[in-house]
């Protein structure tokens, strides 16, 4: 969620102690009080089988002619760019025609745009609201206590308050509302003891209701767009053999930007009404640019590092658009890509720049809203036969 600007601030520290899970217990392990409602996002094949009992019904015989292809939305990392696709997906909802997604998923700031969108058109106003009136201060604030002590770079109080102002238990009976319906909102973190992704189930999180889900669902969507040090780590409590543990969850950006996999799709099609993979749409939001950029760097240790991660980041996320592309031709999905054009030239060197934030939003609204041609392939890729990229329109 933290732009690699935030990382001038200086300073850098220690974790506090805590008591860790060991290797052979943290497979199969959800925070007391939960059950299935997570598992490995780079296992091939988890069990599905186990997750979102009871709702087989009919979905699982609804196949041939009646049967409609999915719905599915990915929404990457990008901190402040995710104005981007804030903006794209408020300026498609006014466009009249998006649909409401079978599979919504999100990690760092698409974290934060993810589950307004799944909750349909009449959350668009928020959405517009937490990209475009909150800058760096009500993300996070610097802490001379915190420095001192260890915990992090910046304090992540502000973006705590930012998003339990808008999550809150009428909130969690939305999405509860539609994950009844079959439908499927996923956040992504990074379990930083097992170095792997980790798919949170947030509408099995909001179906068990009560505090303990409102505390947890908050946890999980801050934990995904906590940029480790800078932001402290996320703590998950866990219970093995009557002792508590702790788990450290960051951003879910540091496995995968942006994420879709074939169990995943398994998921969905075995749960969603009348709506198979085969023939399903695909959308993919890039918050960030997937062309190379020129810009001269000095050689200063820190200058080095920042533009060292920003291309870092941005060839990930190349990685990952190609993982998804590969996944949807096996399971015969449209693949439908936006990113932040090319000839978009605002500038900002400030993290969360509402100046910034606000003309992306604007940006993003325009292409969504007049019907954006979206790219049929991840970028440097071109099928036999085609001298560019095939594009469809809304």
């Amino acid at each position: 969620m933290i732009s690699s600007a935030v990382l001038s601030a200086g300073g850098c520290a220690a974790i506090t102690p805590r008591n860790a899970l060991r290797q052979a217990a943290a497979t199969q392990i959800d925070p007391e009080g939960f059950h299935d409602i997570r598992y490995w996002g780079d296992e091939a094949s988890p069990d599905i089988a186990s997750l979102r009992p009871g709702r087989r019904g009919p979905a699982s015989a609804l196949r041939g002619p009646s049967a409609k292809g999915l719905n599915l939305l990915a929404i990457s990392g990008g901190a402040e760019d995710g104005a981007f696709g804030a903006g794209l997906l408020a300026g498609w909802g006014d466009a009249g025609n998006r649909p409401a997604f079978d599979l919504v998923t999100g990690v760092s700031s698409g974290a934060l745009i993810a589950p307004f969108v799944f909750l349909g058109r009449e959350h668009d106003g928020q959405l517009r609201e937490i990209f475009t009136s909150y800058g760096r201060k009500d993300i996070y604030a610097y802490d001379v206590q915190n420095l001192i002590e260890g915990s992090a770079l910046v304090n992540d109080a502000p973006l705590s308050k930012l998003i339990a102002r808008y999550v809150d238990r009428d909130f969690l009976r939305d999405i509860a509302r539609e994950s009844g319906k079959g439908r499927v909102l996923l956040i992504g973190t990074t379990d930083l003891d097992a170095q792997r992704p980790v798919l949170w189930d947030m509408g099995r999180i909001a179906e068990t209701d009560g505090l303990a889900a409102l505390e947890l669902f908050r946890k999980v969507l801050l934990a995904s767009a906590t940029l480790p040090g800078v932001f402290a780590p996320v703590r998950i409590k866990v219970r093995v053999g009557g002792k508590d543990y702790d788990e450290l969850h960051v951003d879910g950006g540091v496995t995968r930007q942006v994420f879709i996999a074939p169990s995943i799709m398994r998921l969905v099609s075995d749960h969603a009404s009348r709506r198979t993979v085969s023939g399903g749409r695909l959308y993919v939001v890039r918050n960030g640019r997937i062309d190379p950029r020129w810009e001269p760097v000095n050689d200063d240790v820190l200058s080095v590092t920042q533009r060292s991660l920003s291309t870092l980041i941005k060839n990930q996320g190349i990685g990952d658009l190609y993982r998804i592309f590969s996944i949807a031709k096996v399971d015969g999905i449209d693949f439908n890509l936006a990113s932040i054009p090319t000839d978009f030239d605002v500038k900002t060197d400030a993290p969360f720049d509402l100046k910034y934030m606000r003309a992306l939003f604007d940006r993003g609204y325009e292409m969504g809203n007049r019907g954006f041609p979206w790219v049929k392939n991840p970028p440097g890729l071109q099928t036999a036969g085609q001298l560019a990229p095939a594009q469809r329109q809304f």
